[in-house]
């Protein structure tokens, strides 16, 4: 299901992509420079979609950075809890198991009904 549509959105995704190559490549003057606007010092010649690319490209690397810092805490909880699981399940292993009644209890006293040593519930 997944792979399905993954190429239903891909697909057009990828059409509109190539439309917008294809019909932006004339060549335009980068400026990097805003004190000279007539000749700059900092400028490259490339096609607009490579611009468009770039910046799309840039935004997604921006924002992928950002929200995995964000998660850094989810992260070290989920690496807690893990680790206290396995801390927790080592314990559990090592611990002697009880077979039987536990002293005590109200099949080790000899009762032969269940909850029989309770009081009555008003």
């Amino acid at each position: 299901m997944g792979r399905i549509l993954s190429v239903l959105i891909g697909l057009p995704v990828s059409i509109l992509l190539v439309a917008l190559a294809v019909a932006n490549r004339r060549p335009v003057t980068l400026s990097l420079d805003p004190f000279s606007p007539d000749s700059p010092a900092l400028s490259v010649t490339v096609p607009l979609f490579s611009i468009v690319f770039g910046g799309v490209i840039l935004g997604l690397i921006i924002g992928g950075l950002y929200t995995w810092l964000r998660q850094g805490r989810h992260r070290k909880q989920a690496r807690q809890a893990k680790r206290d699981l396995n801390r927790l399940k080592a314990a559990n292993e090592a611990a002697p198991t009880v077979t039987g009644p536990l002293p005590g209890s109200a099949l080790a006293l000899g009762s032969s009904s269940r909850g029989a040593s309770l009081p009555a519930r008003r």
